[in-house]
């Protein structure tokens, strides 16, 4: 059984930072691309970056240069480092691997 599982959400303040876990379970995790999406109250799904087999990231511009991606394949995690974090990045925030998705961790922006 597929499960991934994401923590670390919270409230910061702008211009703060947090770190975003994903535990993934139930399939070889070092052949998947991983992924983090988020989803802002009111629009729709978008995908924030993602992280390949090999470790090679890619990102959304709208967090180019504040987030970071990266993955443990021993450990079978991801984690999305956001740092500089401004008011509009309030979203649920999703895992995502192949069709696979987690139940998301809120993040929230505010001061």
């Amino acid at each position: 059984q597929v499960q991934l599982v994401e923590s670390g959400g919270g409230l910061v303040q702008p211009g703060g930072s947090l770190r975003l876990s994903c535990a993934a379970s139930g399939f070889t995790f070092s052949s998947y691309t991983m992924r983090w999406h988020r989803q802002a109250p009111g629009k729709e799904r978008e995908l924030v970056g993602s992280i390949n087999w090999l470790g090679t990231p890619q990102y959304a511009d709208s967090v180019k240069g504040r987030f970071t991606i990266s993955r443990e394949n021993v450990k079978s995690t991801v984690t999305l480092q956001m740092n500089s974090l401004k008011p509009e990045d309030t979203a649920v925030y999703y895992c995502n691997a192949h069709d696979w998705w987690g139940q998301g961790t809120q993040v929230t922006v505010s001061s």
